[in-house]
């Protein structure tokens, strides 16, 4: 029973998907596109990993380099080897242009999508107008005539119908997505923030420890000692002197 009922239901859907002309053949395409990369946006957000990791465990990561798992340790250990606050800022530039941008990238391709939809459910509807109105204009009346107006009018409304039933689920869709990137985004700012301070409060850690002063040596005292004529040298000089008075020639 459920299974003539999926029948019935696919021939329905492709009936009406074959009375919608030409118009139907680009819908399906935009659909596909539309759709997929939104499901492919979805998947690699949802790997990312920054929503099942723990403030307190990452910044736990970031001191303790051996302990890093996961997208976000991947991330630590590319943004961990600056030596400066500036090569810091340079590390998660980079890294936003290789996060970032694909997403971004991917969501405009689906917002094009999104706007196209409506627009060739328009175009069929203008092409199933136009069947229309030649019908009309070549016919002779009868039941072959109006068997051309009302595959016309067929035309013009499953094509404006699917269009709108694309575009509407696509907008939310994407919208959706939006609001995903823009989380991954403020998580990256909040990570170089904190990265930042990291950086900052083991340089000035480092600077302090170089430039630590040294404690003065306190000079010694200097005693002077004064200098002491040797006795030997006095009696060398008088010896002369008395030989020379005994002899009477001096007095």
């Amino acid at each position: 029973m459920a299974m003539e009922q999926l029948r019935t239901l696919w021939e329905q859907a492709v009936g009406i998907w074959l009375s919608g002309g030409w118009a139907m053949v680009a819908l399906a395409i935009n659909a596909l596109v539309l759709f997929a990369l939104g499901m492919h946006v979805l998947v690699r957000l949802a790997t990312k990993g920054h929503r099942s990791v723990p403030e307190k465990t990452w910044r736990h990561w970031i001191d303790h380099p051996d302990r890093r798992r996961g997208p976000i340790g991947k991330l630590l250990d590319f943004v961990g080897g600056a030596r400066s606050i500036e090569q810091t800022g340079v590390f998660f530039e980079e890294l936003r242009g290789t996060e970032i941008v694909p997403f971004e990238r991917d969501l405009q391709v689906m917002k094009v999508c999104v706007s196209a939809a409506p627009l060739l459910g328009l175009l069929g509807t203008v092409t199933g107008m136009l069947a229309t109105f030649g019908a009309l204009a070549t016919g002779s009346g009868g039941e072959k005539t109006m068997g051309l107006v009302a595959e016309g009018i067929s035309e013009a409304l499953v094509t404006t119908e699917t269009g709108l039933i694309i575009a509407l689920p696509g907008l939310f869709f994407q919208y959706h997505l939006s609001r995903q990137l823009e989380r991954y985004r403020t998580f990256l700012a909040h990570l170089e923030a904190i990265c930042t301070q990291k950086q900052h409060k083991t340089l000035s850690r480092t600077e302090k420890e170089r430039v630590k002063p040294v404690p003065a040596v306190r000079p010694q005292r200097r005693v002077a000692v004064p200098l002491r004529t040797p006795q030997r040298s006095e009696k060398v000089f008088r010896e002369p002197v008395r030989i020379l008075q005994k002899h009477g020639k001096v007095a």
